[in-house]
């Protein structure tokens, strides 16, 4: 299946009825306003906002063939699609509620990772790593986790994402276009959201004008990094390859459920110095220079 003629999107007046896969059609289960209250930045806009307003549409377990279905299964796997419209949420533009990965086994302290695909669109991934702090570490009984690393990636129409063990992420339609992703991941999990509902969001917040405010629920939280989709080459991942295809080839995917085996991989994926396009135009433009840091363009809020 190509990047474009896989997925067949069927719309209806409050948003996408099904997509068509395979000559097979998906239902989604529905994001609504409702569902995302706690992590809004602009609480006036919730203020008169119809909650039941439909944000984005999550596909799960999606398959071209019985064949292929039964090999993604037989790997542990699920394959997922979301379509998310343009739209914006009062000052911010429209995102995913946020989640984190549980340990991949009772005994390790490494989670579960995920890799995306961008199917048409762009998408900025909002990732944050996070360590709990011990009991002696805390100043305050709220004190739980701390935020170590803080990233953007700035992705469109056939990169992919890693998002590593013990990140959260944020996925943000930055765009005045339908962005529809894809992602392979672990089946025999649920997503943790309740730390990112209870902190009111990521730590950073994307603005519609493209400026990042800090969450200050969080307390001090490191810089954003901003990067480009970074290479995947180490993982045999190509970015002229459909990422479905990568089911022909499952050996590529054991680092999603078995993450252990693949800590140094892990551990590069994200050291890439590759700035985002939106970074260097800014610098280009002389909103900042790189010697006072790109975070010029973050306010506190």
């Amino acid at each position: 299946m190509s990047k474009r003629s896989m997925v067949e999107v069927e719309r209806k007046e409050e948003g996408v009825k099904s997509i068509v896969v395979g000559g097979r059609r998906f239902l989604p289960e529905v994001r609504r306003l409702k569902d995302m209250v706690e992590v809004v930045c602009d609480k006036q806009f919730l203020e008169h906002a119809d909650l039941n307003a439909a944000l984005y549409f999550m596909f799960r377990d999606v398959f071209a063939s019985e064949e292929d279905l039964r090999k993604i299964k037989e790997r542990g796997l699920r394959y997922d699609i979301t379509v998310m419209p343009p739209n914006t949420l009062g000052k911010e533009f429209v995102k995913t509620v946020g989640h984190y990965h549980p340990p991949a086994s009772p005994h390790s302290n490494i989670s579960y990772p995920e890799i995306y695909e961008v199917l048409e669109g762009k998408a900025h991934f909002l990732l944050q790593k996070r360590e709990i702090v011990s009991e002696s570490e805390k100043e305050n009984e709220e004190a739980e986790e701390r935020i170590v690393d803080v990233v953007v990636i700035s992705a469109r129409e056939g990169d992919k994402v890693l998002i590593p063990p013990n990140y959260g992420h944020v996925t943000i339609n930055p765009a005045g276009e339908t962005l529809k992703m894809a992602n392979f991941v672990a089946r025999h999990f649920s997503s943790i959201y309740e730390p990112y509902r209870r902190k009111g969001g990521a730590a950073y917040f994307e603005l519609t004008s493209g400026k990042f405010v800090k969450n200050e629920r969080y307390g001090e939280v490191p810089e954003i990094r901003f990067l480009n989709a970074p290479s995947l080459d180490d993982f045999g991942i190509y970015h002229d390859t459909p990422m479905y295809e990568l089911i022909r080839e499952p050996h590529k995917l054991e680092f999603l459920t078995r993450p252990e085996k693949f800590k140094e991989l892990f551990e590069r994926a994200l050291r890439r110095k590759r700035m985002s396009e939106w970074v260097l135009r800014n610098e280009e433009r002389g909103c900042f220079d790189r010697g006072t840091a790109i975070h010029s363009q973050i306010l506190r809020k």
